[in-house]
């Protein structure tokens, strides 16, 4: 999902559902002087992502107990 980030960042956010950020990154990344702060806006959002769904992953073994 990083390469997909780094590559193309609006499809990652779009694979993230998060459609409007989506757009802006689209219009941030079709200037040239937009992709690399679009692709570093989509990494963090990939990552932000992955550390959420671990803590709903702990919460719900804690919770399990």
């Amino acid at each position: 999902m990083i390469a997909v980030a780094v590559l193309l960042p609006w499809l990652a956010l779009l694979l993230s559902r998060r459609f409007f950020q989506a757009l802006l990154c689209l219009g941030l990344q079709l200037t040239v002087l937009g992709w690399i702060p679009a692709a570093i806006w989509a990494v963090l959002v990939v990552n932000d992502d992955k550390r959420e769904r671990q803590y709903r992953e702990m919460l719900r073994v804690l919770r399990g107990r």
